[in-house]
């Protein structure tokens, strides 16, 4: 984010740094379903509730009211009480195996659409929720005005699907296409693998991997490492894959967009079991791969590189570093100014969402511009700071005065200009943006939703002002988002 207030409120910070934030504090939590309301057995209901209608269902439908609507939007959200929402997808602990096996027990199955809190309830409960659902149903039909299409357009998906109309959450088997190398983190679990796998593009949706586990005990143990999997697999074809460890490439490690030397070499170190003191030797002196920088930092790709067996530490860090100058030469950049691209494209990798990565690049270039009149040169970045101090991968989700009132050559509220180098390595996208920034009047911008990404980007402080207030307003609707610290 950019700007300061003058006030002590913590500023945001991209949704990367969020998911860190989220990760330093442990794992996902499960969430946590409201109680499943509690319906008469079949045998239970008074006689004159289910006797044989005269007329059709739908007509028997008591005319429409606001204490009828109302009643009827809590039957449905009783009914289809929505999911918690999990933001943190890539969550990470130091541990070695996965425990993707304890947030799945055989117990635990899913499946119904009524949530994770009626999986256990008697047949005779889940008959008379049917039987409410068909009640709902019904009075839709029947026009029940407002609350009927109230309750239609908030639950109208779990009502599809209930009743089997819905469009399937999986993809077809036979289908699959591609090749995506993706990785397990230590620390994974099932929710965890289940959203990174959507995002990789493997999965129709982002929990189906989850709920397969879940309907299909005994849960596999899922370990660290990187596995070749397909483009629009089918749940079960994916935990084939990812439940048998031999799948494991074993000289295979990925690199995150985003990240520090202090996250990359222990990366490094456990996936290609190299000693990381042969690590920290070979990036001690960049000028062994002709770089002209203090150190390597923001120097090593991020992709997924395989290995042969024996691969030294400097031909690991030989072949990053040639990574990032194939996106440099691609981009366009010069030899001379590729410490100072790299230098901007690490502030739009942490900084920026996906789409919006060329607005921030401008951003940037506005605030550095000698007619900068709005910020006088300082770019304000609260990135930069918290590398400045050492917080970037500590869990911070915004700075504080004191992080901002730390003299230190990354702190770009104190200092004008850019940093003193990069503060993380950045990918493809993040380098061509640093070099082609799409053009605008912004000086400012502000992710005003952390879960769809939605920025904000305004020319003047007034305008910022106002978009900081629509972040805080959905901060205070979403107060386990980690918005604040």
């Amino acid at each position: 984010m950019t700007t300061p207030t003058n006030d002590d409120q913590p500023r945001p910070m991209s949704r990367r740094e969020m998911r860190e934030a989220a990760a330093h504090r442990g794992k996902a939590p499960t969430p946590v379903p409201p109680t499943a309301p509690v319906m008469p057995a079949a045998d239970e209901v008074p006689t004159s509730s289910v006797a044989e209608p005269s007329a059709p269902a739908a007509a028997e439908v008591p005319a429409s009211s606001p204490a009828a609507d109302a009643d009827l939007a809590r039957q449905a959200a009783e009914l289809f009480p929505s999911r918690s929402d999990v933001s943190a997808m890539a969550m990470r602990t130091d541990a070695i195996r996965t425990d993707a096996n304890n947030d799945v027990t055989p117990e635990n199955p899913l499946t119904d659409i009524f949530g994770d809190h009626a999986v256990a309830a008697p047949k005779k409960k889940k008959r008379a929720g049917c039987i409410v659902a068909l009640v709902v149903l019904l009075a839709l039909l029947g026009g029940a005005t407002a609350g009927g299409f109230w309750v239609w357009n908030t639950y109208g998906d779990k009502i599809q699907d209930f009743l089997g109309m819905g469009e399937s959450k999986d993809y077809e088997a036979g289908i699959a296409e591609g090749e995506v190398m993706f990785t397990i983190q230590p620390g994974d679990g099932g929710l965890q693998i289940s959203y990174a796998l959507h995002e990789a593009g493997v999965t129709k949706t982002d929990e189906i991997f989850y709920d397969w586990l879940r309907e299909n005990p005994p849960t596999p143990t899922f370990y660290p490492g990187t596995y070749k999997l397909q483009q629009k697999m089918t749940a079960a074809a994916a935990v084939e894959v990812l439940g048998n460890v031999d799948n494991k490439l074993a000289n295979a490690v990925l690199l995150r967009e985003g990240e520090t030397l202090q996250t990359i070499l222990p990366t490094i170190a456990d996936s290609l079991q190299i000693p990381i003191e042969d690590l920290q030797a070979a990036t001690a002196d960049p000028s062994v791969y002709g770089v002209s920088a203090a150190t390597l930092e923001g120097w090593l790709f991020p992709a997924t590189y395989e290995f042969n067996e024996g691969v030294t530490a400097n031909d690991v860090i030989t072949t990053m570093v040639n990574r990032t100058l194939q996106s440099l030469d691609s981009a366009g950049v010069p030899v001379e100014e590729r410490q100072r691209i790299l230098t901007v494209a690490a502030i739009i990798q942490r900084e920026a969402g996906a789409g919006d990565m060329g607005k921030v690049a401008q951003v940037i270039y506005n605030r550095l511009g000698p007619e900068n009149t709005e910020t006088f040169g300082l770019l304000q970045m609260d990135s930069t700071v918290a590398y400045g101090v050492g917080k970037l991968h500590d869990g911070v989700v915004a700075t504080t005065d004191a992080d901002r009132a730390n003299d230190n050559p990354y702190n770009t509220y104190l200092h004008p200009g850019l940093p003193a180098g990069p503060i993380a390595n950045s990918g493809d996208e993040a380098i061509d943006a640093a070099m082609h920034p799409e053009p605008g009047p912004w000086f400012y911008f502000v992710t005003v939703n952390l879960n769809t990404g939605e920025t904000v980007f305004s020319e003047t402080y007034a305008q910022q002002l106002e978009a900081e207030a629509l972040w805080h307003d959905w901060c205070e609707e979403n107060p386990d988002s980690g918005c604040y610290d």
